[in-house]
Formats: C-alpha cells, sequence, structure tokens
C-alpha cells in the first residue's frame, strides 16, 4: 500500500485508518468503503466506539451554525459498532489486512457497502466574494465515542471523535458508438418552404479537456439568409431534495460567422472545448468533488441505472446548434427567427488504468 491516511481524535484514545479516499461507482455497485479504527480501551470510560458513513448535502459553512440551522442533510447514512466487537472474526479485505498489519493489535476493522442510487461527489462552484465551503455533495468517514450509535440526548464532544472526507466518483464506460443526431424543419411565416438544421456528435461520451466535434448539415430553402451560427454547451444541474430543481447555466459559447445563402445547402464540423478554467467566476457551476484544494475540472455527468430515485446533485450535458435566420424582404428583421436543435452529451473521465 503506497499510502495511508490516518486521522486521530483529539483526545489521542481513536484514530481512523483509510488505505484510499476515492471509492468507483460502476453504475450497479460502488467499490466497498473499508478501514481500521485504532481504539485505545483505558480512555473510553466505559463507553463504545461507533463508525459512521454519510453522504450528505452541504448547503452553507458550517461555521454560520450560530442559529441552530443546521446546514448539512444527511442523504444517507450507515452506523456500525467496531468496539467493543460484536459478532464473530468477519473476512478482512486485503486493504484490511494491510491496515491491520500497521495498527497492531488495538485495531478494530470495519465496512460500508454503499447503494448504488447515491449521487456522485460534487461541490457547486462559489462566486467570487463568496467564503465559507462550497454547497455540494459529499462523503463522510467518521469514528466517535458514545453509549450509543445515535442518541438525540447525548451530545458527543469533538474531542472524541476523528474524520476522513471520501469520494465517490464515476469513470466513464468503455464506449465507442456513434453520438446522438437531432433534426428540425422549420417553416417560417410568408415562406412557404422551410429550413432543414441537422445536427449530430462524433461520438457519445467526451472525455473532460477533449475538443468536442459538432457536424452541422443545413439545407435551406428558404428565401431568407442564415447570418450565423452559435453553438452552445450548457451544464444542467438537477437539485434534488425536498423538491427537484434543475438551473441551466452555459459552459462554452461559440459563434460562427457561417452565412448560407437563400436556396443553398451547408455542411461543417466544428469545434467547442468546455473547460472550467473558462467559467471560474461564475457561480452555481457544479465540479467534481475535491479533496483539500487541488485541482479539479467541470462536473462528471451522473450515470444512473434510470429505475431508481436519486437524491442529491445530478448532473448532465447538452449541445445546442442555433440558427440565426435574417428576415429579407420589405419586413427584414421583423420575421428573423432562430432555428435551434438540442443534442444529449455525455462529458466524464477516462477510467485509470490502474483502477
Amino acid at each position: 500500500m503506497s499510502k495511508v491516511f490516518k486521522k486521530t481524535s483529539g483526545n489521542g484514545h481513536i484514530a481512523l485508518y483509510l488505505g484510499k479516499r476515492d471509492f468507483v461507482d460502476n453504475v450497479d455497485s460502488v467499490e466497498i468503503v473499508d478501514g481500521v479504527v485504532k481504539v485505545d480501551p483505558s480512555g473510553l470510560n466505559g463507553r463504545k466506539v461507533f463508525v459512521y458513513l454519510a453522504c450528505a448535502f452541504r448547503y452553507g459553512s458550517e461555521d454560520l451554525d450560530v442559529i441552530g440551522l443546521s446546514f448539512r442533510r444527511d442523504i444517507w447514512i450507515q452506523r456500525v459498532q467496531v468496539y467493543p466487537p460484536t459478532g464473530g472474526n468477519a473476512t478482512k479485505s486485503p486493504m484490511q489486512e494491510s491496515l491491520m498489519k500497521k495498527v497492531g493489535e488495538q485495531g478494530c476493522a470495519f465496512s460500508f457497502q454503499m447503494p448504488p442510487n447515491l449521487p456522485c461527489s460534487v461541490a457547486l462552484q462559489p462566486g467570487p466574494n463568496d467564503s465559507g465551503k462550497a454547497c455540494g455533495v459529499d462523503f463522510e468517514v467518521k469514528a466517535y465515542i458514545a453509549n450509543a450509535a445515535d442518541s438525540a440526548d447525548e451530545v458527543i464532544e469533538k474531542k472524541d471523535t476523528c474524520r476522513l472526507m471520501i469520494r465517490k466518483i464515476q469513470f466513464a464506460p468503455p464506449n465507442d458508438k456513434p453520438g446522438p443526431k437531432a433534426e428540425i424543419t422549420k417553416q417560417f411565416m410568408m415562406t412557404d418552404k422551410p429550413v432543414h438544421l441537422e445536427a449530430s456528435l462524433q461520438k457519445e461520451v467526451y472525455y473532460h479537456g477533449d475538443p468536442i466535434t459538432v457536424n452541422v448539415k443545413i439545407n435551406n430553402e428558404t428565401a431568407k439568409v442564415v447570418k450565423k451560427i452559435k453553438i452552445f454547451v450548457e451544464q444542467l444541474t438537477n437539485v434534488a431534495l425536498y423538491s427537484s430543481d434543475t438551473y441551466t447555466k452555459a459552459v462554452c459559447t461559440e459563434e460562427f460567422g457561417e452565412t448560407i445563402n437563400a436556396n443553398s445547402t451547408f455542411e461543417k464540423s466544428f469545434q467547442l472545448k468546455p473547460l472550467l478554467s473558462n467559467n471560474n467566476e461564475k457561480r452555481g457551476i457544479a465540479v467534481d468533488g475535491r479533496l483539500k484544494d487541488e485541482d479539479t475540472h467541470l462536473a462528471s455527468t451522473t450515470l444512473s441505472q434510470g429505475d431508481k430515485e436519486m437524491q442529491g446533485i445530478l448532473i448532465s450535458y447538452k449541445v445546442k446548434v442555433n440558427l440565426i435566420v435574417s428576415g429579407g424582404g420589405l419586413l427584414g428583421g421583423l420575421t428573423a427567427s432562430d432555428v435551434t436543435v438540442e443534442l444529449p452529451l455525455t462529458l466524464m473521465s477516462p477510467k485509470p488504468a490502474e483502477v
């Protein structure tokens, strides 16, 4: 094991050990979260040691919690007692065996199996003048000393706890399918023939930082002129908690000064590259969850099984192709119009070789 992540409680009586902090969601199942807690029984005073794994939606800084408002809402939480041990000796994973060698006889192993319908780690980018933690979905492993696993009457002091943040992440599935295609035929006022627009993506899945190729075909049978082509990549952030609200933000916008004259056809491929670095000042852009202040990128598309309802923050993308069509004739700009098609876009990170 190349690295061990460790956090010790303020009183030194318990210490939490994890062999990794990124856990992969393969859509139908999630990697087991396994670790070890080192327990010094002499400091427990008859109390027990528990560990929980919680997936929570955070919508404000904990520093602001001065009027009893909770700024965290647990989406899912599971608790286990690690000391005194309960039940028999469960089979330890290779990760736990390795951690136990490091910790010694005072080590108590634990594991959690997350359900597949939890969201991934994601944060909403704060604005330039915002302070405190970003809103988002995070995952926390916490060990604590208490009389009961979850008692409303018991106050657990901070010195009796230790916690590590982890991430639940998804990688792009192996996919060489062709991308989606959409088309529209639009008839304008005072014209008897239409404009036909067809747009397609070269492939179904794109990686962060890769240029996205959009193929555009236009058949302009009208007397109007297509003045320019605008192509957007939009991020749709669905915040599903008490209700379901979707926020749409353009993360990449390109304008191409292509002119398609009356009664003519046009075919061309355009490239766009949606990058977080071009959206650093935009409040509310969703980014992949990060541990500490490492680099991240635009949030990845959320893959789901489709039949299970998910809570938290769910991410999707679409590409919009928009033709600006001039009026022409006596009425000029009064009869100007747009022709628009939309394509679903899957934007993710490739699966690393070692995962």
